[in-house]
Protein backbone atom coordinates (compact mmCIF):
# COMPACT_ATOMS: atom_id res chain seq x y z
CA UNK A 1 0.00 0.00 0.00
CA UNK A 2 2.78 2.36 0.69
CA UNK A 3 4.12 1.89 -2.15
CA UNK A 4 1.19 2.66 -4.49
CA UNK A 5 0.66 5.87 -2.38
CA UNK A 6 4.11 6.44 -3.49
CA UNK A 7 4.10 5.63 -6.82
CA UNK A 8 0.27 7.26 -7.25
CA UNK A 9 1.56 11.03 -5.38
CA UNK A 10 4.79 11.07 -7.52
CA UNK A 11 2.80 10.56 -11.23
CA UNK A 12 0.08 13.11 -9.94
CA UNK A 13 2.59 15.84 -8.93
CA UNK A 14 4.44 15.30 -12.33
CA UNK A 15 0.52 15.57 -13.82
CA UNK A 16 0.40 18.79 -11.61
CA UNK A 17 3.99 20.30 -12.92
CA UNK A 18 3.04 19.79 -16.41
CA UNK A 19 -0.32 21.46 -16.17
CA UNK A 20 -0.17 23.41 -13.03
CA UNK A 21 -4.38 24.87 -14.08
CA UNK A 22 -6.40 21.93 -12.91
CA UNK A 23 -10.32 22.06 -13.31
CA UNK A 24 -10.68 19.34 -10.46
CA UNK A 25 -14.19 17.25 -10.47
CA UNK A 26 -14.93 15.56 -7.31
CA UNK A 27 -17.39 12.33 -5.94
CA UNK A 28 -18.60 10.71 -2.80
CA UNK A 29 -15.28 9.04 -2.18
CA UNK A 30 -13.63 12.49 -1.49
CA UNK A 31 -16.65 12.15 1.80
CA UNK A 32 -16.41 8.60 2.84
CA UNK A 33 -13.31 9.82 5.06
CA UNK A 34 -15.86 12.06 6.81
CA UNK A 35 -18.52 9.57 7.21
CA UNK A 36 -20.67 9.98 4.60
CA UNK A 37 -21.46 6.65 3.05
CA UNK A 38 -21.13 6.47 -1.34
CA UNK A 39 -23.29 5.22 -3.57
CA UNK A 40 -21.38 2.64 -5.79
CA UNK A 41 -18.50 0.00 -5.46
CA UNK A 42 -15.55 -0.28 -7.16
CA UNK A 43 -17.26 -1.53 -10.48
CA UNK A 44 -19.63 1.24 -10.78
CA UNK A 45 -22.49 -0.40 -9.73
CA UNK A 46 -25.00 0.45 -6.92
CA UNK A 47 -24.47 -0.62 -3.67
CA UNK A 48 -28.06 0.24 -2.56
CA UNK A 49 -31.27 0.99 -4.66
CA UNK A 50 -30.67 4.44 -6.60
CA UNK A 51 -31.80 7.28 -4.70
CA UNK A 52 -35.22 9.08 -4.93
CA UNK A 53 -36.20 10.28 -9.02
CA UNK A 54 -37.19 13.86 -9.04
CA UNK A 55 -39.79 12.91 -10.33
CA UNK A 56 -41.60 10.86 -8.31
CA UNK A 57 -40.56 13.25 -5.52
CA UNK A 58 -42.65 16.00 -7.33
CA UNK A 59 -45.72 13.26 -8.30
CA UNK A 60 -46.43 11.80 -4.97
CA UNK A 61 -46.92 12.95 -0.99
CA UNK A 62 -46.26 9.12 0.04
CA UNK A 63 -42.90 9.49 -1.50
CA UNK A 64 -41.93 12.49 -0.02
CA UNK A 65 -43.46 11.21 3.51
CA UNK A 66 -41.16 8.73 3.09
CA UNK A 67 -38.14 10.99 1.81
CA UNK A 68 -38.37 13.78 5.04
CA UNK A 69 -38.92 10.37 7.67
CA UNK A 70 -35.41 8.90 6.84
CA UNK A 71 -34.16 12.15 6.84
CA UNK A 72 -35.26 13.46 9.73
CA UNK A 73 -33.46 9.83 11.16
CA UNK A 74 -30.75 9.80 8.37
CA UNK A 75 -29.45 13.42 7.85
CA UNK A 76 -27.28 13.86 10.91
CA UNK A 77 -24.56 11.68 9.55
CA UNK A 78 -24.08 14.73 6.79
CA UNK A 79 -24.55 17.51 8.61
CA UNK A 80 -22.32 16.38 11.45
CA UNK A 81 -19.92 15.45 9.18
CA UNK A 82 -16.01 16.96 9.55
CA UNK A 83 -13.67 18.09 7.02
CA UNK A 84 -11.55 15.23 6.08
CA UNK A 85 -7.85 15.14 5.00
CA UNK A 86 -8.69 15.07 0.75
CA UNK A 87 -10.84 18.21 1.05
CA UNK A 88 -7.64 19.86 2.81
CA UNK A 89 -5.51 18.35 0.61
CA UNK A 90 -7.64 20.23 -2.34
CA UNK A 91 -7.83 23.35 -0.65
CA UNK A 92 -3.94 23.56 -0.07
CA UNK A 93 -3.69 22.87 -3.71
CA UNK A 94 -5.99 25.58 -4.32
CA UNK A 95 -3.88 28.03 -2.62
CA UNK A 96 -0.80 26.64 -4.29
CA UNK A 97 -1.95 27.78 -7.21
CA UNK A 98 -2.91 24.77 -8.79
CA UNK A 99 -6.69 24.35 -8.86
CA UNK A 100 -8.76 26.93 -11.79
CA UNK A 101 -11.85 25.11 -10.31
CA UNK A 102 -13.28 22.60 -8.16
CA UNK A 103 -16.75 21.32 -9.39
CA UNK A 104 -17.84 19.13 -7.09
CA UNK A 105 -20.85 16.35 -7.45
CA UNK A 106 -21.51 16.45 -3.51
CA UNK A 107 -23.69 18.19 -1.68
CA UNK A 108 -21.97 18.37 1.88
CA UNK A 109 -20.40 21.78 1.32
CA UNK A 110 -17.22 20.31 2.66
CA UNK A 111 -14.88 21.60 0.33
CA UNK A 112 -15.67 25.05 1.53
CA UNK A 113 -15.22 24.20 5.23
CA UNK A 114 -11.79 22.90 4.48
CA UNK A 115 -11.19 26.01 2.62
CA UNK A 116 -11.54 25.98 -1.01
CA UNK A 117 -13.06 29.58 -2.47
CA UNK A 118 -13.24 28.67 -6.27
CA UNK A 119 -16.06 25.85 -6.20
CA UNK A 120 -18.69 24.82 -8.22
CA UNK A 121 -21.66 22.86 -6.07
CA UNK A 122 -22.81 21.32 -9.13
CA UNK A 123 -25.47 18.95 -7.30
CA UNK A 124 -26.79 21.85 -5.18
CA UNK A 125 -26.18 21.89 -1.42
CA UNK A 126 -28.33 19.72 1.11
CA UNK A 127 -28.08 22.30 3.98
CA UNK A 128 -30.72 24.23 2.20
CA UNK A 129 -34.51 23.56 1.35
CA UNK A 130 -36.21 25.21 -1.70
CA UNK A 131 -39.74 26.01 -1.97
CA UNK A 132 -41.00 24.66 -6.06
CA UNK A 133 -43.67 26.84 -6.15
CA UNK A 134 -42.22 30.49 -4.80
CA UNK A 135 -38.45 29.77 -4.72
CA UNK A 136 -39.12 30.36 -0.59
CA UNK A 137 -36.02 29.27 0.84
CA UNK A 138 -34.80 28.17 4.59
CA UNK A 139 -32.16 26.43 6.02
CA UNK A 140 -32.91 22.65 6.39
CA UNK A 141 -32.39 22.14 10.30
CA UNK A 142 -34.90 24.50 10.91
CA UNK A 143 -37.16 22.50 8.49
CA UNK A 144 -36.34 19.23 10.63
CA UNK A 145 -37.39 20.95 14.08
CA UNK A 146 -40.42 21.65 12.60
CA UNK A 147 -40.50 18.29 11.00
CA UNK A 148 -39.57 16.87 14.25
CA UNK A 149 -41.90 18.86 16.22
CA UNK A 150 -44.79 16.67 13.68
CA UNK A 151 -43.62 14.22 14.09
CA UNK A 152 -42.12 13.13 17.76
CA UNK A 153 -42.26 9.12 17.06
CA UNK A 154 -40.11 9.46 14.07
CA UNK A 155 -37.35 11.24 16.11
CA UNK A 156 -36.60 8.40 18.47
CA UNK A 157 -36.25 6.22 15.64
CA UNK A 158 -32.75 5.10 14.48
CA UNK A 159 -31.37 3.23 11.25
CA UNK A 160 -28.34 2.76 9.36
CA UNK A 161 -26.46 5.98 7.39
CA UNK A 162 -27.14 5.93 3.70
CA UNK A 163 -25.99 8.58 1.44
CA UNK A 164 -26.64 12.26 1.09
CA UNK A 165 -28.25 11.91 4.75
CA UNK A 166 -30.84 9.03 3.85
CA UNK A 167 -31.36 6.55 6.14
CA UNK A 168 -32.35 2.55 5.91
CA UNK A 169 -35.43 2.37 7.60
CA UNK A 170 -38.47 1.01 6.62
CA UNK A 171 -41.51 1.42 8.52
CA UNK A 172 -45.38 2.83 8.18
CA UNK A 173 -44.88 6.32 6.64
CA UNK A 174 -48.24 7.36 5.93
CA UNK A 175 -48.36 8.50 9.68
CA UNK A 176 -45.67 11.10 8.75
CA UNK A 177 -46.52 14.72 8.70
CA UNK A 178 -44.71 16.87 5.70
CA UNK A 179 -43.99 20.39 6.29
CA UNK A 180 -44.76 22.64 3.26
CA UNK A 181 -43.74 25.79 2.50
CA UNK A 182 -44.78 28.24 5.24
CA UNK A 183 -45.66 31.27 2.03
CA UNK A 184 -47.85 29.33 -0.51
CA UNK A 185 -48.13 25.99 0.74
CA UNK A 186 -45.65 24.35 -2.37
CA UNK A 187 -43.56 20.99 -2.01
CA UNK A 188 -40.22 21.62 -0.46
CA UNK A 189 -37.39 20.12 -1.72
CA UNK A 190 -34.07 19.91 -0.81
CA UNK A 191 -31.57 22.31 -2.88
CA UNK A 192 -30.37 19.17 -4.81
CA UNK A 193 -30.43 18.18 -8.31
CA UNK A 194 -32.17 14.82 -7.45
CA UNK A 195 -31.72 11.61 -10.04
CA UNK A 196 -34.09 12.71 -13.32
CA UNK A 197 -33.43 16.57 -12.80
CA UNK A 198 -31.20 18.33 -14.69
CA UNK A 199 -28.32 21.09 -13.48
CA UNK A 200 -29.11 24.70 -13.49
CA UNK A 201 -27.84 26.20 -16.82
CA UNK A 202 -25.69 29.27 -14.50
CA UNK A 203 -23.98 26.50 -12.40
CA UNK A 204 -23.07 24.24 -15.52
CA UNK A 205 -22.63 27.38 -17.22
CA UNK A 206 -19.65 28.85 -14.66
CA UNK A 207 -18.11 25.27 -14.47
CA UNK A 208 -17.51 24.90 -18.67
CA UNK A 209 -16.33 28.50 -18.24
CA UNK A 210 -13.59 27.62 -15.60
CA UNK A 211 -12.95 24.49 -17.98
CA UNK A 212 -12.01 26.32 -21.12
CA UNK A 213 -9.31 27.94 -18.66
CA UNK A 214 -7.81 24.99 -17.44
CA UNK A 215 -4.81 23.15 -18.36
CA UNK A 216 -6.30 19.77 -17.99
CA UNK A 217 -8.72 17.47 -15.69
CA UNK A 218 -8.24 15.86 -12.96
CA UNK A 219 -11.59 13.34 -10.92
CA UNK A 220 -11.08 12.55 -7.39
CA UNK A 221 -13.18 10.19 -5.74
CA UNK A 222 -16.06 9.65 -8.57
CA UNK A 223 -17.06 6.54 -10.68
CA UNK A 224 -17.94 9.78 -13.67
CA UNK A 225 -21.14 7.18 -13.91
CA UNK A 226 -23.34 10.35 -13.71
CA UNK A 227 -23.95 11.77 -16.87
CA UNK A 228 -23.83 15.76 -15.37
CA UNK A 229 -19.90 14.78 -14.09
CA UNK A 230 -19.24 12.87 -16.93
CA UNK A 231 -20.20 15.26 -19.63
CA UNK A 232 -17.28 17.62 -19.18
CA UNK A 233 -14.54 14.56 -19.23
CA UNK A 234 -16.31 14.73 -23.04
CA UNK A 235 -15.70 18.04 -23.64
CA UNK A 236 -12.35 18.16 -22.09
CA UNK A 237 -11.01 15.21 -24.24
CA UNK A 238 -12.60 16.58 -27.56
CA UNK A 239 -10.37 19.90 -26.62
CA UNK A 240 -7.26 17.63 -26.42
CA UNK A 241 -7.15 18.60 -22.68
CA UNK A 242 -4.77 15.65 -20.47
CA UNK A 243 -7.67 13.71 -18.13
CA UNK A 244 -6.25 12.53 -15.15
CA UNK A 245 -8.25 10.04 -12.29
CA UNK A 246 -7.76 9.40 -8.90
CA UNK A 247 -10.15 6.75 -7.87
CA UNK A 248 -10.56 3.43 -6.44
CA UNK A 249 -12.27 1.84 -8.71
CA UNK A 250 -13.46 2.28 -12.58
CA UNK A 251 -15.01 5.55 -14.10
CA UNK A 252 -16.91 6.16 -16.72
CA UNK A 253 -13.92 7.73 -18.39
CA UNK A 254 -11.55 5.19 -18.30
CA UNK A 255 -11.01 5.00 -22.40
CA UNK A 256 -10.32 8.66 -22.27
CA UNK A 257 -7.54 9.19 -20.04
CA UNK A 258 -3.92 9.76 -20.33
CA UNK A 259 -3.29 8.93 -16.83
CA UNK A 260 -5.45 6.55 -14.07
CA UNK A 261 -4.43 6.46 -10.16
CA UNK A 262 -5.60 3.71 -8.34
CA UNK A 263 -4.85 4.33 -4.80
CA UNK A 264 -6.25 5.74 -1.58
CA UNK A 265 -7.05 9.15 -1.98
CA UNK A 266 -6.14 11.55 0.82
CA UNK A 267 -2.94 9.46 1.81
CA UNK A 268 -2.13 10.49 -2.44
CA UNK A 269 -3.76 14.12 -2.06
CA UNK A 270 -1.51 14.79 1.15
CA UNK A 271 2.11 13.51 -0.42
CA UNK A 272 1.48 15.26 -3.48
CA UNK A 273 0.36 19.01 -1.50
CA UNK A 274 3.72 18.09 0.71
CA UNK A 275 5.73 17.36 -2.40
CA UNK A 276 4.53 20.83 -4.54
CA UNK A 277 5.19 22.47 -1.10
CA UNK A 278 8.89 21.98 -1.08
CA UNK A 279 9.76 22.82 -4.73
Amino acid sequence: MTDNVHAASEALVEFVQRHPRLWVITGAGVSTDSGIPDYRDAAGQWKRPPPVQHADFMGSHSVRQRYWARALVGFKALSDARVGGAHRALAQLETLGHVEQVVTQNVDRLHQRAGSRRVVDLHGRADLVVCMQCDYRMMRHALHAEMAHLNPAFVALDAGHAPDGDADLETDFSVFQVHDCPRCGGIFKPDVVFYGDVVPAPRREQAQAALDRADAVLAVGTSLMVFSGYRFFRHAHARNLPLAALNLGITRADPLLSLKLSAPLTPVLEATVKRLQST
